[in-house]
């Protein structure tokens, strides 16, 4: 049977190349696609949501979610990254690209969710502003969800600890207070982190041999990457970028590819380290806890990088 997906995102471009990438794979039904604050605006983000299912012929729906985090102040569209339109400035017609489903965000995720109980996975890869505002509305849903895979955080295996601030992720740093709701309301959730996606690097070569081997895919993925991997030789000297949020759809494609840990997870919600992923893996109970009531979630702590690229290029070829 193939996976029920939801696809939660703040579509950028590590997010074009993951939606693609779950759409081209036979074990996904990729359902819908929800959008969410971050790489770019929420009109913007939407909008390269319908610019992407008009090209693509994508059958899923789209909602549109939250323009604000539940608590802290919202920042600004990480433009220097993801370029002023969130897909490198390329070029997208002025034209109507079709209409948003009539359901917000998280009234969609629940209505999907009741429909087919047991069987949504829910792939989140921006802010979890949507998925919290779900749970937070109607905590009925989290035991006939699936799986939620998050692509977020960073637990220091492997050396890393955040990118945005010394011990923040950006998704997470966007909307901690939802990020805590999730990790700890009583549905499975698997954090695809920095800890694993900074494993995973597309260097120049690779990305030129996609463009020039996937007729569907390859040309848009190589336009949309070029401003991405500038960034990345700019502020990392990297020849190519890390592949973030196409990790999360790998995972939900195949775990195998993956090593985990198990234990419960928290975040960090004020002070100079706002944002931080904690994970405690320890199953002792301390004298003061607020850990021990919370459900064991798991966390990606190694990946097998070589082959999780192959599958890549092997799905969208």
């Amino acid at each position: 049977m193939r996976k029920k997906v939801i696809f939660d995102t703040d579509p950028g471009i590590d997010d074009a190349m993951a939606l693609l990438f779950a759409e081209a794979h036979d074990s996904i039904d990729l359902m819908g696609i929800t959008t969410v604050f971050g790489n770019a605006s929420i009109e913007s983000g939407t909008r390269n949501a319908l610019f992407l299912k008009k090209k693509f012929d994508l059958k899923a729906d789209v909602a549109q979610g939250a323009d604000i985090p539940l608590v802290v102040e919202p920042g600004e569209p990480t433009t220097f990254v993801h370029g002023d339109n969130g897909l490198g400035n390329i070029d997208i017609p002025d034209e109507d690209f079709g209409m948003v489903d009539p359901r917000v965000a998280h009234d969609y995720i629940i209505e999907q969710v009741k429909t087919h109980p047991y069987e949504i996975t829910i792939i989140a890869v921006g802010r979890l502003t949507n998925l919290a505002l779900a749970y937070q509305k109607d905590p009925s849903i989290a035991p006939l969800v699936k799986e939620v895979i998050v692509m977020g955080g960073a637990f220091k295996f492997n050396g890393h600890t955040g990118n945005v601030t010394p011990f923040a992720e950006a998704n997470i740093l966007g909307d901690p207070h939802a990020a805590d709701i999730v990790f700890t309301a009583p549905w499975p959730v698997v954090v695809v982190g920095l800890d694993v996606t900074q494993q995973s690097i597309m260097d120049t070569q690779y990305v030129e041999k996609l463009r020039d081997s996937s007729e569907k895919y390859g040309d848009f993925i190589y336009k949309i990457t070029r401003f991405y991997a500038d960034f990345h030789k700019k502020t990392a000297n990297l020849d190519g970028f890390f592949v973030h949020d196409a990790s999360a759809v790998a995972y939900a494609i195949d775990p195998s590819l993956f090593t985990t840990k198990k234990g419960n997870i928290r975040v960090v919600t004020e002070g100079p380290a706002i944002g931080h992923t904690m994970f405690k893996s320890d199953p002792r109970v301390y004298p003061v806890d607020e850990w021990s009531n919370k459900p064991l979630q798991h966390i990606c702590i190694d990946v097998n990088s070589e082959a999780f690229l192959e599958l890549y290029m092997k799905t969208l070829v």
